[in-house]
């Protein structure tokens, strides 16, 4: 699928890049065959008949992957600090998607920050957590939530890989997430978090992780409610000089800004020990490297 920008419809002199999906998505098979272990873990982490145990054995022949997986079940996001010891108990502490989530990042290089549009992971774990402390006031599970804030702003990873100087453009001259998306449909005829969606329902990803990414900017529609407000979160606590939208105007009335004073403190109090865990940073020992399968 190719998607041409919509300058260029205007303007046949534009030098706005043809921007072709299935190219993109190809980039990602090729960086995925030099990491095999996650691009296995992606592909096995959602069949029915994968236990905990054939996962951990997988996971187990990447060191860094699974180095990260145990700081994250070992974090305090799970409660279980220092007492996770075995990588098949890690897999069950964080759960089967949160594994192939990890996986995800690993394969499409969101793990180099050097790669990355400026404050990616600041707004990241902002997301993750945000979802994730949200989720039971929309009737969602915390560790899907989690996963789903994690992986949302992969698409602005792949635009950022294929059009560095023009994506560092965008965000020099849009300051909030929805400007950006805006900005990026103009360039690239898809926004980033239907970019995200594309991708992860490539992989076989479930409708639960992709119908939010697709229904963001509607604000009638309940399925996309708590992903904007995770993203107003973020926005609020990344963005210099926000401007605040109300809420419940963003969420059908779900919330009310009284909802969003504990996420923000959860989030603030969090934040950094699960972005060390993501891209398997560590200040202190926690016996993260010293784990039986």
């Amino acid at each position: 699928m190719t998607v041409v920008p919509l300058p260029s419809w205007a303007d046949p002199a534009s030098t706005a890049p043809v921007f072709d999906i299935e190219h993109v998505l190809a980039s990602i098979d090729t960086m995925a065959a030099q990491r095999p272990v996650a691009a296995q873990i992606v592909s096995v982490a959602n069949s029915d008949d994968t236990s905990a145990r054939a996962l951990s054995r997988i996971l187990a022949s990447d060191v860094a992957l699974a180095s990260r997986v145990m700081k994250l079940a070992n974090s305090a996001y799970f409660g279980m600090r220092g007492r996770v010891t075995s990588l098949q108990f890690a897999v069950t502490v964080v759960g089967f998607t949160t594994v192939r989530t990890m996986a995800t990042v690993a394969l499409t290089n969101l793990d180099d920050e050097s790669r990355l549009p400026e404050n990616f992971w600041d707004v990241t774990t902002s997301l993750a957590l945000a979802a994730s402390t949200l989720a039971p006031k929309f009737g969602e599970r915390p560790q899907d939530s989690l996963c789903l804030g994690l992986l949302a702003q992969m698409g602005a990873a792949l635009l950022h890989h294929n059009d560095p100087d023009g994506y560092e453009e965008i965000l020099a001259e849009q300051p909030t997430f929805r400007g950006r998306r805006a900005a990026e449909m103009r360039r690239y005829g898809i926004n980033s978090l239907r970019l995200t969606a594309v991708a992860l329902e490539q992989w076989g990803f479930p409708a639960s992780l992709t119908t939010p990414l697709k229904e963001i900017d509607d604000y009638r529609a309940m399925d996309g409610a708590l992903l904007r407000a995770a993203f107003e979160v973020a926005a609020r606590l990344t963005t210099e000089d926000y401007e605040e939208v109300p809420i419940s105007r963003i969420t059908c009335g779900k919330l009310v800004e009284d909802d969003l004073v504990p996420v923000m403190d959860q989030v603030r109090a969090d934040a950094d020990e699960l972005r060390r865990a993501m891209l398997g940073e560590s200040n202190e020992p926690d016996g993260s490297d010293d784990w039986v399968v």
